[in-house]
């Protein structure tokens, strides 16, 4: 299996992966871990749509800082509040999943997001949280 290109860091929303499917998802998942930089995809769940961050991937020497994963977990837990995504989402402190997105481009966006703030930029992720 050839490897893809690595993402550019942060990844920007359109080209964040769809790992929609077992092998979609595993290939991502494989060749992000091969690569030692943080997953990010995007799955399809029926009319929904899920964003995944995974920092494992990006080996031992990838720390997510406290204030880094404080402010993930507020974010996630506003839109949890706002319903914009359900109660299950998980905020860290590694893996990161968003269920239950409206759309792709929305899907996207968050976790684009996501790979930024793992990477140490907030901003995208706080503009992404006040964008509803």
């Amino acid at each position: 299996m050839a490897l893809m290109e690595p993402l550019p860091i942060p990844c920007p929303a359109d080209l964040v992966p769809d790992a929609t499917g077992a092998d979609a998802f595993t290939t991502a998942y494989r060749q992000a871990k091969q690569q030692q930089v943080v997953f990010v995809a995007v799955e399809r769940r029926g009319p929904r749509w899920t964003a995944k961050a995974d920092a494992l991937t990006a080996g031992p020497d990838h720390a997510v800082d406290d204030a880094v994963y404080d402010a993930i977990r507020g974010a996630v837990i506003r839109l949890i509040r706002s319903r914009e995504i359900r109660p299950d989402s998980s905020a860290g402190p590694v893996y990161f999943v968003l269920h239950d997105i409206d759309s792709e481009q929305r899907a996207r966006e968050l976790a684009a997001a996501l790979h930024a703030a793992l990477y140490g930029d907030l901003e995208p992720l706080a503009h992404a949280v006040r964008a509803r």
